[in-house]
């Protein structure tokens, strides 16, 4: 019998029955489990966004019989398709975004008005035809929405946990603010305690009879489609990802570096990415030029800007600031300025962080990563050592830092620079030094480590890093290989 033919599932029945308008998580990997399949998660996210029971039959009926998971390629009109255009790159190497001097100044506190209302509306934009949301003052206006299901889409003001274990998040667009109840015994409930402050997302569910509070059942956030596809590089071509390199610091690990120069120097690599933290810098935290070899900060940029100058002249080298370089601490942060500079290679291009570069047509997200201090500590689970599922939420939420008033402070300007758009094939992380590698819907999540041994802070707080290791990314398959220098 073909898995057309199959019978309905009590389970499957049940719902039909009690006309329930959302079809859970549960429900779904249930359905594919009777007939003896497994099904991708983003598989499950996308039926539950569709609400729709048929579809689930019409996969099953159409998949080979010897199906054992059930992945995004089965769903019926899903074409494959990288997100932004890509056109042969001249030159070959091209800041798209973020060369120097492009994020401006900080401006008055009133910009910040027109910085949110900016995040709302683009990333609003990407959920908007998914649940097609009802502004929050026409809801509460109208009592016809008590008795059906609706959604609404806003950014998260708060996040708290009730007496009795459920979580409520305060969601707010232009025209007001709901209270939206994440009950801890429905499946969205873990959707609800990954909420954190000023991210932008969409909830459909049932507004309670009096109208003061909104029963969540699903929730939608910008995410890449589920139809992305990673451009690849139509020419041979290979770049080295590295980050955190803090010359100047004790522990900086010359021996290391000088074995993966030498390594450069046989190698046939195009490109080579620094994402931040280039060098030490001074008084960046209390008591640090007890832990400094060279306390000068022009010195620090000097010996950096020598050690690229014997790398390979045919490698570009693309560097990016970090918390620890002489910038701004607000994000975006400029590129680092001419007269820091002076020692560096013609063949060295200085960018703004965040930056969007494109090689040979791949586009890579270079971001030094300061937020990922603030995921972690606002995201149950999340711990420093496994640094990936932070770049996955960033990638999820279409956003390089989404909480505002953390460890990581954000310029006021009147665009918000630090929206991912395009979809990157690479997103391109540091400064927790601990190397991370993880794919999410076709882009490349790397955290290259760092070249610095464990700190007296690090051994504090008992993180161990991993350091002397470089990520190179084969730009025509994207497939990385670590190479450790250690």
């Amino acid at each position: 019998m073909t898995r057309a033919g199959c019978k309905k599932t009590s389970l499957e029945i049940a719902i039909l029955l009690s006309g329930a308008y959302v079809i859970d998580a549960r429900t779904i990997v249930q359905r594919f489990l009777d007939t003896k399949m497994q099904v991708h998660p983003d598989v499950v996210r996308y039926l539950a966004e569709q609400d729709n029971p048929g579809l689930i039959d019409q996969i099953i009926g159409s998949l080979p019989d010897d199906t054992i998971v059930v992945s995004v390629k089965h769903i019926p009109g899903i074409v494959p398709d990288c997100d932004g255009a890509r056109f042969p790159a001249d030159p070959q190497c091209e800041v798209v975004k973020g060369t120097g001097g492009s994020s401006g100044h900080s401006g008055p506190v009133t910009d910040y008005v027109h910085y949110f209302r900016d995040r709302y509306t683009r990333l609003g934009s990407m959920i908007r035809s998914r649940c097609s949301p009802i502004p929050i003052e026409g809801l509460l206006r109208n009592a016809r929405y008590r008795q059906e299901p609706c959604s609404v889409m806003g950014l998260v003001v708060e996040v708290r946990s009730t007496t009795n274990g459920h979580r409520v998040a305060e969601i707010e667009d232009p025209s007001g603010s709901l209270p939206v109840l994440f009950h801890k015994d429905r499946p969205v409930f873990s959707d609800g305690e990954s909420l954190i402050p000023d991210e932008v997302v969409g909830v459909k569910g049932n507004l309670s009879q009096d109208g003061r509070l909104f029963f969540a059942e699903q929730i939608f956030r910008p995410d890449i489609p589920i139809s992305h596809a990673p451009f690849r590089s139509k020419e041979p071509g290979s770049a080295v990802l590295i980050s955190d390199v803090h010359v100047g610091s004790d522990t900086f690990l010359e021996e290391c570096w000088n074995r993966f120069a030498g390594w450069l120097d046989d190698s046939l690599v195009s490109y080579l990415l620094i994402a931040g933290d280039l060098v030490d810098g001074i008084g960046v935290y209390p008591g640090q030029e007890q832990e400094l070899t060279i306390p000068d900060i022009y010195e620090q940029y000097d010996v950096f800007g020598s050690m690229l100058s014997s790398l390979p002249s045919h490698i570009t080298i693309i560097a990016s600031p970090g918390n620890h370089d002489v910038v701004r601490a607000s994000e975006p942060q400029p590129a680092i300025a001419p007269e820091f500079t002076k020692k560096f290679p013609k063949n060295c291009i200085l960018v703004e962080n965040p930056a969007l570069v494109s090689l040979q047509g791949v586009m890579v997200r270079m971001y030094h990563g300061r937020s990922i201090d603030d995921l972690i500590s606002l995201i149950p689970g999340a711990s420093y050592e496994d640094a990936a599922p932070m770049m996955t939420g960033m990638l999820q939420r279409r956003h390089l830092a989404p909480t505002y008033g953390k460890r990581t402070p954000i310029a006021a300007s009147r665009e918000d620079h630090l929206v991912i758009d395009p979809v990157p094939e690479i997103l391109h992380t540091g400064h927790v030094h601990i190397m991370g590698i993880c794919e999410y819907r076709g882009t490349l999540c790397v955290n290259a480590g760092t070249w610095q041994s464990q700190t007296s802070f690090q051994k504090q707080m008992n993180i161990q890093p991993t350091p002397a290791r470089a990520v190179e990314i084969d730009l025509q398959t994207l497939k990385p290989t670590i190479l450790d220098f250690l």
